[in-house]
C-alpha cells in the first residue's frame, strides 16, 4: 500500500514516543521551543494574508476564515517535517503510547509539561520579536485584526472555550494521525493541510497558536490582561486540547486499532523521517 494502516500508523506512534522519551528534559525543551516557534509563524502569517483584506473579511467572511485558515498550517507542516516537539500533538501520541503500556504515566505527563512550557517560550517569542518589534503586523489593518482576534478569544465563556479547545486538537491530532499514514512529504503535507485548515476556519482554539495570538495583541495594546489570557483562554483551551487529543484520538484509536496487538516497528523505512524524530 501507499500508506501506512490504523495499526501501524499507532506502532509509529509508540515509536516516536519511544525517541521522544530518550531525550533529556533539557532536549525535549529545545525541541519545544521550536515547535511553538513554528506554530507561532503559521498564525503570524494568517495575520499578514487572512487581516490584509478587510473588504474580503466585510463583504464575504467565509471566504476571508477560509483564507485565514488555509495558511496557518504552515507551522505544524513545519513542527512534522523538521521533528520539532508539540505538546498538542503529544497529547495523542503519549497517550497511545502509556494505554499500551509502552511508557508510564510519569513519562507521559514530564513530556506533556516540558514540551508546554518550551511550546509557550517558543511562541511568545516569535509574538514579541517576529510580529512586534519587527513590525510586521504593527501597522493597520494587520493590528486591529491581531486585537480583534484575541478580544474574541478573551470574552467567550469558560465552557465554549474548551468545547472549541475540544474540537481543535481533535483535528490537530487527526492531522498528525494522517500525515504518519503516508509515505511521502506531499502525503503528509496534503494530511496535515485539511484538518489543521478546517479547525483554524471554524475558530476552534488550539492552545499553542494562543500563546501567539493573544500576547502579540498585548504587545500591541490590547486592552487584555495576561490574567485574563490565562484564565480567559488558556486553561480551558488547554482542558480542551487535552480532551480532544488523548481522548478523541488517542484513546479512541488506541482502542480500535492497538488495543491487544504487538507494535509493528519495522515495515516502512520513510517513516523514520516522522517516527524517529517527533
Amino acid at each position: 500500500m501507499g500508506y501506512l494502516s490504523p495499526s501501524e500508523i499507532g506502532a509509529a506512534f509508540i515509536k516516536s514516543a519511544k525517541q521522544k522519551l530518550k531525550c533529556s528534559s533539557f532536549e525535549l525543551f529545545l525541541l519545544a521551543i521550536m515547535g511553538g516557534a513554528f506554530v507561532a509563524l503559521g498564525g503570524l502569517l494568517s495575520i499578514v494574508v487572512g487581516g490584509g483584506m478587510p473588504e474580503v473579511a466585510a463583504n464575504n467572511p467565509g471566504l476571508q476564515k477560509f483564507i485565514f485558515g488555509s495558511v496557518f498550517p504552515v507551522g505544524l507542516i513545519m513542527v512534522i517535517l523538521s521533528g520539532a516537539d508539540l505538546f498538542t500533538s503529544d497529547c495523542a501520541i503519549m497517550t497511545v503510547t502509556t494505554l499500551s503500556k509502552e511508557s508510564k504515566w510519569a513519562q507521559l505527563c514530564r513530556v506533556w509539561t516540558v514540551s508546554y512550557i518550551g511550546n509557550f517560550v517558543g511562541a511568545i517569542l516569535v509574538a514579541f520579536l517576529f510580529a512586534y518589534k519587527s513590525g510586521v503586523i504593527t501597522q493597520e489593518p494587520f493590528a486591529q485584526t491581531a486585537i480583534d482576534i484575541a478580544v474574541g478569544k478573551t470574552s467567550n465563556p469558560f465552557i465554549k472555550t474548551f468545547v472549541k479547545g475540544i474540537g481543535a486538537n481533535w483535528l490537530v491530532c487527526t492531522a498528525v494521525w494522517m500525515a504518519y499514514s503516508a509515505k511521502d512529504n506531499f502525503g503528509r503535507i496534503i494530511g496535515i493541510w485539511l484538518p489543521v485548515m478546517t479547525f483554524v476556519t471554524f475558530g476552534f482554539e488550539h492552545s499553542i497558536a494562543n500563546m501567539f495570538f493573544i500576547p502579540t495583541a498585548v504587545y500591541l495594546g490590547a486592552d487584555i490582561s495576561w490574567g485574563t489570557f490565562i484564565t480567559a483562554n488558556l486553561i480551558p483551551a488547554t482542558l480542551g486540547n487535552i480532551v480532544g487529543g488523548a481522548l478523541f484520538v488517542g484513546g479512541y484509536n488506541w482502542f480500535l486499532f492497538v488495543r491487544g496487538k504487538e507494535a509493528k516497528q519495522g515495515g516502512n523505512t520513510n517513516q523514520s523521517l516522522i517516527s524517529d524524530r517527533i
